[in-house]
């Protein structure tokens, strides 16, 4: 089995060979290729890789490679984890977003669009190259804005085995466990829960949680209310939370408490985009140390909690024929029987080794499908203008992005996108 990692030079990479290695029992991995374009990065993350697998015995062999192409051939699967202009881009996204006063963010507002424009024809290149050398290997998206790559590769490479990943319905599976055991003072293995969660990526709402097929609401939420209640500053006001009947996703607070998130971010620098940067700089010496064979524990302070975990579990499920269920981002299909079929949602979903197959769904209420709706309009315009370079469908895009300007300043807003991420956008010349 060859696995790729598209991005292998990223800070993240030692925690997803880790999660390999706790898996080569199950998993008879015999090449983990870390590819980026980056050659002075991948030399240093893949170095360490490297000790990392040589360390365990050597279960297989990790190659680095700056050619695409080279990578991908003949590979079982291919993860994405890519960014586009990497930190500097993402730092860019947000001030761009605070110099229109808008939410300046990675995967949300005129940040995340911007991501957008400029990873989506890397991931569908990245879909060409499977389609002709590595026909059948499923490609794993962990790129942001995950759910909207996954919606073009669902559009414009649907012959391409294609998934999207995201940590927060891992994470938020996690937390719900380690609460229950609590609780129970039981240990709950993960693959007996099943985390209930529908919308879109980054814009979910948890509203069930199964464990051996026992429906545990009842007692959960009512318990994730009481420790809302006893926080100084809460997240969340307990009226809406009430009201709703579930556990919003954190990245709605862009949307319900847009004004809060936007004075928050007024108090930059630093941007969360700087602050990795220098927790980045900490990691890649630390990487770089020859006597280092495990991950440092400032990868913590990076993010993507359960990261590796969800990766192997996903690509062990598939292999392995487990048919367990994961939360994913895949085509509707007629999970849900109320959205069209086409549309790329966020929902659990069985994973064997004929694919992703996403659970039926009872649709979410109408205060939530309203936001929804008008999100997949903006994410399906962004998708027409990164594909082709169509300026119109950018301009429709930022009208109808529920963070984006006032009519009246999308104009300005275009023209300051397109000039600050001109190097990255080449379609749109």
């Amino acid at each position: 089995m060859k696995i790729t990692v598209i991005g292998g030079g990223s800070t993240y990479t030692p925690e997803l060979v880790n999660g390999f290695l706790a898996r080569v029992e199950s998993l008879p991995i015999q090449e983990l290729w870390l590819m980026d374009i980056d050659k002075e990065r991948l030399d240093i993350v893949g170095g360490f890789a490297q000790r990392m697998v040589k360390a365990k015995g050597e279960p297989f062999k990790v190659i680095l490679s700056t050619v695409q192409k080279e990578a991908i051939a003949g590979a079982s699967y291919v993860t994405t984890q890519l960014r586009v202009g990497m930190m500097p881009a993402r730092r860019g996204d947000e001030y761009l977003g605070l110099r229109h006063g808008l939410i300046g963010q990675e995967t949300t507002g005129v940040g995340g669009m911007a991501k957008a424009l400029r990873t989506i024809p890397v991931i569908l290149s990245i879909a060409n190259d499977i389609r002709d050398v590595a026909p059948g290997a499923l490609l794993a998206n962990f790129t942001n804005p995950a759910g909207l790559v996954t919606e073009a590769l669902n559009r414009y490479a649907p012959d391409v085995p294609a998934v999207g990943v995201c940590n927060v319905g891992i994470t938020t599976k996690m937390e719900i466990l380690e609460g229950l055991e609590k609780v129970t003072g039981k240990k709950i293995e993960d693959h007996r829960a099943v985390l209930n969660t529908l919308g879109l990526n980054h814009l979910t709402w948890h509203r069930g949680f199964t464990v051996d097929g026992e429906e545990m609401w009842q007692y959960i939420f009512p318990a994730y209310l009481e420790e809302v209640k006893k926080e100084a500053e809460p997240e969340w006001d307990i009226r809406t939370l009430e009201t709703l009947g579930m556990i919003p996703n954190y990245y709605l607070q862009y949307f319900y408490y847009t004004e809060k998130k936007f004075n928050e971010q007024k108090k930059w620098p630093p941007s969360r985009a700087e602050q990795v940067i220098e927790i980045e700089k900490d990691l890649l010496r630390d990487y770089a140390d020859p006597s280092l064979t495990e991950p440092p524990a400032d990868l913590m302070k990076r993010g993507g909690a359960y990261y590796s975990t969800l990766a192997t579990q996903l690509i062990n499920s598939h292999y392995n024929n487990l048919g367990e269920v994961h939360v994913v981002n895949t085509r509707n299909n007629g999970s849900v029987k109320d959205y069209p079929a086409d549309w790329v949602l966020e929902l659990p979903a069985k994973v064997d080794a004929k694919g992703i197959h996403p659970l039926p769904a009872d649709p979410l209420p109408a205060s939530c499908f309203g936001l929804v709706s008008q999100v997949k309009m903006y994410e399906l315009l962004t998708v027409e203008a990164a594909v082709h370079g169509d300026r119109n469908a950018m301009y429709q895009a930022l009208l109808t992005n529920p963070l984006g300007p006032s009519a009246d300043k999308v104009q300005a807003v275009m023209d300051d996108m397109l000039e600050t991420n001109k190097q990255w956008l080449p379609q749109f010349k």
